[in-house]
């Protein structure tokens, strides 16, 4: 009796062992990093974490009892991204989340196996961070900003609003991949809409200033700012700029918009990153990023600060202000 005893115990036991392990896995701690372009004082930046933290708190992820996060911010600088990406890398952290496309790429050279969620990131099978959309095939899967097209929508956006405008300067990051895609979709469009086009470099604050300040001595001319790290940290010096030449330009992301810029069009940032938070939590639940298709956004904004229209003497056309997410008076 004993021995039949100690048997149904065992048998009880060895049945309890993968319940009480699941349990187990199911409530320790997981660890996220993540990389942020921005410096830790820029509001975009900002935004982006809070919309990143509300999406895993509405899946069930708690600071301090279910996960812990480990942040960095890049501002702007390729070192320090690079460091970082090390830093997170050897904390062995479950998942990274990549907040901008210059931090997926440090990220994957520290890591080919540490799960990584990356945003706001243009043409990731061009970067190399993907095989492909459908089929990521690595470490990392994520959200793209747009597609290249999306440039010539910027260049036929200036038209409408400034219709005089026949010289354009560009600024773009000529290091990042991306840059020499989104200058070629503007090129593609250009002869359509009768504009010479001349590429501004982004690398540091004194290039943009020299380059702009050189352009703007011609007649006629506008702006467009391409997508970029870089566009992001310069983005009040560009504004400034852009207002002291009285020149109209056009922007990729809200955030230029409400910092004094004229327009922009492009997606709604804070979408991307709630939007990361499932493809986070669906990592830590099991899945890998290999087998996660990268998204295309679903919401893209256009606005619109008339103030900004005013002091540059512009009288927008009201098909353009119909169109408008949001209107800052």
């Amino acid at each position: 009796m004993r021995r039949r005893a100690f048997i149904a115990l065992l048998g009880g036991a060895a049945a309890a062992w993968p319940l009480a392990a699941r349990a187990q896995q199911a409530d320790r701690v997981r660890r996220i990093g993540v990389v942020v372009s921005v410096a830790a004082d820029d509001p975009e930046g900002q935004a982006r974490v809070a919309a990143f933290l509300q999406g895993l708190q509405e899946l069930g992820w708690t600071e301090g009892r279910n996960m812990r996060i480990d942040i960095r911010w890049g501002a702007g600088d390729a070192d320090l991204v690079r460091r970082y990406a090390a830093e997170l890398v050897a904390l062995a952290p479950d998942v990274i989340l990549a907040s901008g496309g210059s931090t997926i790429g440090p990220l994957l050279q520290a890591s080919r196996t540490v799960p990584i969620v990356f945003t706001h990131t243009t043409d990731p099978v061009g970067g190399g961070f993907v095989d492909s959309l459908a089929r990521p095939g690595g470490n990392a899967t994520g959200f793209t900003n747009f597609e290249f097209g999306i440039s010539g929508k910027w260049l036929e956006l200036l038209k409408q609003i400034a219709p005089s405008v026949t010289r354009v300067a560009v600024i773009r990051d000529p290091v990042q991949a991306s840059g020499g895609g989104q200058l070629g979709a503007i090129q593609g469009a250009a002869p359509s809409f009768g504009v010479e086009l001349s590429p501004v470099g982004v690398r540091d604050a004194g290039e943009i200033e020299r380059a702009v300040t050189a352009f703007a001595r011609g007649s006629n001319g506008g702006l467009i700012v391409t997508s970029s790290g870089l566009a992001n940290v310069h983005r009040e010096l560009i504004i400034t700029l852009a207002a002291r030449h009285r020149l109209p330009a056009v922007y990729p992301s809200r955030f230029f918009v409400t910092g004094g810029g004229l327009i922009s069009y492009g997606p709604d940032r804070a979408d991307h990153s709630r939007r990361a938070a499932g493809y986070v939590d669906r990592i830590l639940k099991g899945e890998k990023p290999a087998d996660l298709p990268v998204q295309a956004p679903t919401k893209y904004e256009l606005v619109i600060n008339l103030k900004t229209a005013k002091a540059l003497g512009l009288d927008l056309p009201a098909s353009v202000l119909a169109r408008a997410d949001e209107v800052i008076e």
